[in-house]
Order: C-alpha cells, then sequence, then structure tokens
C-alpha cells in the first residue's frame, strides 16, 4: 500500500538512513525505472564511432574526454515521507513569484525569440492548463505556455525559463550523439537548472532580481540529481548556462544594466548608443488567453 492521493517526498531506503529516518516495516513503496550509467571516453568527442566504456576503477587517458551516458535501466524503489520514521525532515525552501511590472521591453524580446525558434506563444489563464506549471515547453507540438495569472515580473521570467529550455533542450537532429548533454537528458533536475539558471542571468541583466524564486527551485532540483551535490550539479551546468544567457542578451535590443554585461558572466558588451529600440509589442498584446 502507498499513500494517498500521491507522495510528496521520497528516497531510496539507505537516503532515509543518511537523513535520520527509516522505512517502517511492511511499507511496500514504489516501484521506478532508475537510470543505469557508464562512464565512456574518447579522444576525438566529434567522432560517436570513438567513444569506449570505461571499466569500474578504469582511469581515462590523458586527454580524453569522459561522459557519462545511460545503458539501460533497473527496477528499483523508493518510499514517501509518510511511510518513515525518525528525526524531522527539514522544510525544503519554496520558490515565491516575482512581483511587479518586468524591465521595458523584455517580455516582447523573448517573445520574438520563442516564435524565431518556430515555437507559437499560448497565453494559460492559470496553472491548472498547463499541469500546475508557471510555463511548459512542448517539443513536440512546438509551443510555449505561459500562465497570465501572475505579475508582468514572474511572467517575463517565465519566458525566459522556456527560451531557455528551447535552447538547451530542444531535440535536435543537427548535434552528434557525443555531442549531446548527457545529463540533461537523463535528468530532468539538470534541465531544469540549467532552464532557470538562464532566467536567472538574463533577468539580472536587465536589473531584475529571481533570486526569491530561482534559489529555492534551482536548490530543489539540483538536489534531486543522483550521484552529484547540488553544487556539483550547478558547476557543472555554469558553462552551457553562461552560453546560452549570453546568446538570448544579444537577441534582446533592452536597455540593460551598466554596458549590458549580467553580473558575473564577465563579457564585454557593447554600450547601446543610443535608447533601446521598440520591438514587436503586438505579441502578448493580440494574443488571446486560452481558457483551459
Amino acid at each position: 500500500r502507498v499513500p494517498e492521493p500521491m507522495p510528496t517526498y521520497v528516497a531510496g531506503f539507505h537516503q532515509w538512513l543518511s537523513l535520520g529516518r527509516h522505512v517502517v516495516k511492511g511499507q511496500a513503496g514504489y516501484g521506478i525505472l532508475a537510470p543505469v550509467t557508464a562512464r565512456f571516453a574518447t579522444a576525438t568527442p566529434a567522432d560517436p564511432e570513438s567513444w569506449r566504456r570505461l571499466g569500474r576503477n578504469e582511469r581515462p587517458r590523458l586527454g580524453e574526454t569522459v561522459r557519462s551516458r545511460l545503458i539501460g535501466l533497473k527496477p528499483a524503489h523508493v518510499w514517501d515521507l509518510s511511510q518513515t520514521e525518525g528525526g524531522p525532515v527539514p522544510e525544503p525552501p519554496r520558490p515565491e513569484l516575482l512581483r511587479g511590472e518586468a524591465p521595458e521591453g523584455l517580455w516582447d524580446g523573448l517573445a520574438d525569440q520563442i516564435t524565431g525558434r518556430g515555437y507559437e506563444l499560448r497565453l494559460v489563464s492559470s496553472a491548472s492548463a498547463i499541469g500546475g506549471a508557471n510555463g511548459l515547453t512542448d517539443f513536440l507540438g512546438h509551443d510555449v505556455s505561459i500562465r497570465v495569472d501572475m505579475d508582468d515580473a514572474a511572467q517575463a521570467k517565465t519566458l525566459a525559463h522556456e527560451l531557455g529550455h528551447v535552447h538547451l533542450h530542444a531535440p535536435r537532429d543537427d548535434v552528434p550523439t557525443a555531442d549531446l548533454p548527457a545529463d540533461a537528458t537523463l535528468h530532468r533536475g539538470v534541465a531544469e537548472v540549467e532552464a532557470e539558471s538562464v532566467a536567472l542571468m538574463v533577468g539580472a541583466a536587465h536589473g531584475l532580481d529571481t533570486s526569491s524564486y530561482t534559489i529555492p527551485y534551482v536548490s530543489t532540483w539540483a538536489a534531486s540529481v543522483p550521484g552529484k551535490s547540488p553544487i556539483e550539479v550547478v558547476q557543472a551546468t555554469a558553462e552551457r548556462v553562461r552560453a546560452t544567457a549570453l546568446a538570448i542578451l544579444d537577441g534582446l535590443e533592452t536597455a540593460k544594466v551598466g554596458d549590458g554585461t549580467p553580473p558575473g558572466l564577465r563579457r564585454e558588451a557593447p554600450r547601446l548608443a543610443t535608447g533601446p529600440a521598440r520591438v514587436s509589442h503586438g505579441l502578448r498584446r493580440q494574443a488571446t488567453v486560452l481558457e483551459l
């Protein structure tokens, strides 16, 4: 028997022990399929045929690139918090929706980039229309949905998050298998860390502080990635996040903080000689809110 209607916090048997709790005798838990990964190495990453699987304790040769890949799935069990006993579990931080107005032109510029990549922008009336989320990117349907019952700042931040998904996680036929970001395809937590970190940097470049939402969101998803600490997850995604944020910012004709470089990105950007050019601003005003 498992709790109803659905689990809250789940972990494996030994994970609960490390948290000072134990699974109550007789609790069956939830059956899941856990990923099985292996390390592969090559001196020529662009050649898909050159990758070789490393043994358990084998070290790569000098100059080789090492990546983890999914090689299979195995049955495993996790137990919900309500199926355990022991010490208290710290309440995780909760993201807080941003309040107030969005920076001038940010929504319009991000929306232009979404549609420029072949995605339809859909405005939905509430989170219930998209499974409880603030935004949703459908790669198969090629559309991005944003809930409009949030303040403008939250909507713009969410749009930047979804644009991060479009840049980083959309299936692409033109990328060799060896160059695909294995961690992001193996675990949703990595993809969410990347997309939200992009949103933070895009917001920071416009003087929009997203930390009240981004920090709890990123820390929660980073902690869900098996085999890595949250710090390791963030560090491993940093370069992809930075490159993506810069690409998005390069396409925005908006007024940015200082010379347009987000704090921490350390990149020279040309200063705007005049006020920001107005990009297409009809997307929000002409879009129809879908009542789903």
